[in-house]
């Protein structure tokens, strides 16, 4: 997110180097704009409504720039005076409810989310007393707005779902520069619990990706810090997340900057180093949240206290042995990935220890290569256009792979529809670690993978094109180099199946994602009509396949690829997406449930008609989602299962099916359903 959202440009300039660039096109559209509004002002009563038209799309296409927000806060009274709101609710913002606003945003009406949107910085406005109002007083507008950020958090800090990519378009875009800014103007001071909340949901599921919950965190410790402030109780909650970046110890606890710690360490006595070292390793595991001092540690320690490491790292038995085994691995790691710029990775490193993958024969002469790795001019071109020039492109995809095998689950596909290639990721560092090291060694050395299809060797460099229509640029090192070159392979994988009958994931996903992926292929959509087929022998299957009372209670031994219908809130069909099964199992309470990763950035998604993915609190491990199994299954449309080992389907009950049935019913497959009689 933008830390200024009503910036016009970067500051510089050849005669001013405190005046901002200018943007000629938000220029030209706000010339458009107020052209448009003295027109509607001074039209007579009866002739307005023929003008609010032109108001209407200059407003629009303002919001659509770089400081647009700010531009249509400083003209609400304008807008407002000359008759924008007249004859709509917004007329009347005393009535207005705050619930409301998020969906009016995500209506898909350009003309509702103009209005919504100007109402807000009208409020804005109003709020900030440049703007008066006869039916809301300054007060009332903060409330109104802290109200509705408090509904609408995780617009703050999370990419658009796939709900809204496909559903909205740009306008997902142009609501999350409205609440940034809305919050920006009005502070947090009134939404910070529901903030504490949502961060935590957030890191829960330990993403790898989480630039966007730290900047979110650093904006309100700086707004705490404000002395005319005063946030009462209500931010207290923030104190662990706080400081487990910037004072997680006593020798960083008034951040003084990496150099001054970096010389207290130096000075420091092994007990003070052991303290430190508990300290960070406290906050790391407790938060999933890792700050540049405890990487500024761990490099003091791998110079001069290497038997502190362990500790510093919060390291399990397991991650103790396999740092005893190899100590120079480690050390290189540590040396050459962790950075104070790429702190994040020393989670990635402590948990890919505990893991205990280093003692698989092929990961640690794989990593030794990683290390002595010269990257292709292209590859270090993408990473330094994405991250930087500091650290150096290696180190950052060196702790990009630390944290990818440390936090398989936390993989994410970032905004782009490429979530098969984003699930191949997380299930070769999840399932065949030493093949996605290989996978990278093409793609940074080579800029080419080759993948077989049915024998046949498919090159990224012949495939004509992917799923995704340009580059992904918003997604961790090892996805930013891979995915353009693994969705490639798999459109082509696809297109080999062009002129077969049926979906072609039944051969695309074995060959894509590995040997494990079982052969037998289950679809309960007809691929021609999209009606549904067969739901009772589809159902009673994926029940004798998965489910512990029906296939001889064997647990799921490979992580399986599954495709869902994704649904809204409201139930209504979004799009089809991919999914990983990784167990089925009884949660604390005795409800079967399915365990899966969802690629897709944030598994804690509302679906509709009560099925809401659970990501902690139902036995959910770190990156999962979880449904019970019921209502997993009547979103389930495809699934993979070995075909010699087939369960006992007739034993499912039917009113299990039923209720199934009904949730598809009411949801996906309202207008899909075949005949049952």
């Amino acid at each position: 997110m933008d830390p200024d959202p009503g910036a016009a440009g970067d500051g510089s300039g050849s005669d001013d180097a405190s005046a901002p660039v200018v943007d000629p096109a938000l220029t030209s559209r706000l010339a458009q704009l107020d052209h448009a509004t003295a027109a509607l002002r001074d039209a007579p009563e009866f002739t307005k409504s023929t003008k609010v038209r032109r108001v209407l799309d200059a407003v629009h296409r303002v919001l659509g720039q770089k400081g647009g927000c700010a531009a249509i806060r400083e003209r609400a009274g304008a807008l407002d005076d000359a008759g924008l709101f007249a004859g709509t609710d917004w007329a009347h913002p005393d009535i207005l409810v705050p619930g409301f606003v998020g969906t009016s945003l995500r209506s898909g009406q350009d003309d509702i989310v103009t209005l919504e949107a100007t109402s807000e910085l009208r409020l804005v406005a109003i709020a900030a007393g440049e703007h008066t109002h006869p039916a809301i007083d300054p007060d009332d507008a903060k409330r109104f707005l802290s109200q509705v950020l408090a509904m609408n958090l995780e617009v703050l800090f999370t990419p658009p779902s796939e709900a809204e990519r496909v559903r909205l378009g740009k306008t997902a875009y142009v609501i999350r520069d409205l609440f940034g800014y809305v919050a920006e103007q009005i502070g947090y001071d009134s939404v910070l619990d529901e903030l504490v909340d949502e961060i935590w949901r957030i890191l829960r599921q330990r993403p790898i990706q989480v630039d966007q919950v730290k900047a979110i965190v650093t904006r309100i410790a700086i707004y705490r810090d404000d002395p005319s402030v005063d946030l009462g109780a209500s931010g207290q909650g923030l104190d662990r997340l706080i400081t487990a970046l910037f004072g997680t110890t006593d020798a960083c606890r008034e951040d003084p900057g990496v150099e001054v710690y970096r010389s207290r360490l130096e000075v420091m006595d092994a007990g003070g180093l052991q303290f430190e070292a508990g300290g960070f390793a406290r906050a790391m595991h407790d938060t999933g949240l890792v700050s540049p001092y405890h990487a500024t540690l761990v490099r003091h320690l791998t110079e001069n206290n290497a038997h502190l490491l362990p500790e510093a790292l919060g390291l399990s038995e397991v991650g103790r042995t396999s740092l005893q085994r190899y100590p120079e691995l480690v050390s290189r790691l540590i040396v050459e990935a962790v950075h104070p710029e790429t702190a994040q990775c020393l989670y990635g490193l402590a948990l890919m220890l505990d893991r205990g993958i280093l003692h698989q024969p092929p990961i640690v002469p794989s990593l030794w290569r990683q290390i002595a790795l010269t990257l292709s001019d292209k590859a270090s071109e993408r990473l330094h256009a994405a991250f930087g020039s500091t650290p150096s492109p290696e180190a950052r995809l060196l702790g990009g792979l630390l944290s990818m095998l440390g936090q398989p689950l936390g993989v994410g596909q970032g905004d782009n529809p490429t979530c098969q290639s984003a699930r191949a990721l997380s299930m070769w560092a999840y399932n065949d670690p030493d093949y996605l090291l290989q996978m990278v060694v093409w793609a940074a050395r080579d800029d080419e993978i080759v993948m077989h299809f049915e024998g046949k060797a498919l090159s990224s460099t012949d495939s004509v094109s992917g799923v995704a229509t340009s580059d992904p640029i918003d997604l961790d090192p090892v996805s930013l180099l891979l995915v353009p070159y693994l969705d490639r392979i798999y459109a082509e994988m696809v297109r080999q199946c062009a002129g077969r009958p049926g979906d072609p994931h039944r051969w695309v996903n074995p060959e894509f994602h590995g040997w494990w992926s079982a052969r037998d292929f289950h679809i309960d959509v007809d691929v021609e009509t999209g009606n549904l087929i067969d739901v009772d022998g589809f159902l009673r299957q994926f029940h004798a396949s998965y489910h512990p009372a029906y296939n001889g209670d064997q647990p799921l031994i490979h992580p399986q690829p599954a495709g869902v219908a994704v649904t809204d809130s409201a139930a209504r069909y979004v799009g089809w997406h991919a999914i990983t099964i990784l167990r089925v199992a009884a949660d604390p309470d005795g409800v079967m449930r399915v365990y899966f990763f969802n690629p897709n950035n944030d598994s804690g998604q509302d679906w509709g008609d009560g099925v809401v993915v659970g990501t902690a609190g139902n036995g959910e491990r770190h990156g999962e989602g979880s449904l019970p199994f019921d209502q997993f299954a009547s979103r389930l449309y495809i699934f993979h299962a070995d075909p010699l080992e087939n369960g006992e389907p007739h034993k499912v009950p039917v009113e299990d099916i039923d209720r199934i049935v009904g949730f598809i019913e009411r949801s996906w497959g309202a207008d899909r359903m075949p005949d049952r009689s």
